[in-house]
């Protein structure tokens, strides 16, 4: 009885550290852009009400860093209002399979949402694949995790 009670506590305790170890898509991630492979941007992914949500930091893309960017081409309220601060993923929705989708995924410079699926690389948890669906056409960009 006592070496089966001290096996069940050595799987608890290695079941919590494999767990506390797992990573999360909840961070900041620097957005790559799939047809340059040029960092486009800082975006916090963060939990709220059990929902994924997402906002701009940062603005990476080179000459424009310092810049404050507006979103020229949105319309009502968003119109010429600045792209750092604004959200671009807003009620995502975490499923069995531990992905993440949602209808709202905005790209800030074609003005258009996108519904999204959003998952960890199974090969590397320190890249965010982020799909965004326009009907049955979509496009996935690869984002990395920013450290410290």
């Amino acid at each position: 009885m006592k070496k089966s009670l001290q096996l069940v506590i050595l799987i608890v305790v290695l079941s919590f550290t494999v767990f506390s170890n797992a990573q999360s898509v909840f961070g900041k991630w620097k957005t790559i852009d799939d047809r340059t492979g040029n960092p486009k941007g800082l975006i916090e992914i963060y939990e709220k009400d059990g929902m994924m949500y997402g906002k701009i930091l940062k603005v990476l893309e080179k000459g424009r860093e310092g810049e404050e960017i507006l979103c020229v081409k949105c319309d009502g309220d968003m119109k010429n209002q600045p792209v750092v601060g604004m959200h671009i993923i807003k009620k995502g929705v975490k499923n069995k399979d531990g992905e993440w989708k949602g209808k709202y995924l905005f790209d800030p410079e074609q003005a258009m949402t996108f519904r999204f699926k959003i998952w960890l690389n199974p090969d590397n948890e320190d890249e965010l694949k982020v799909r965004g669906y326009l009907a049955f056409i979509y496009r996935t960009q690869t984002w990395v995790r920013q450290k410290g």
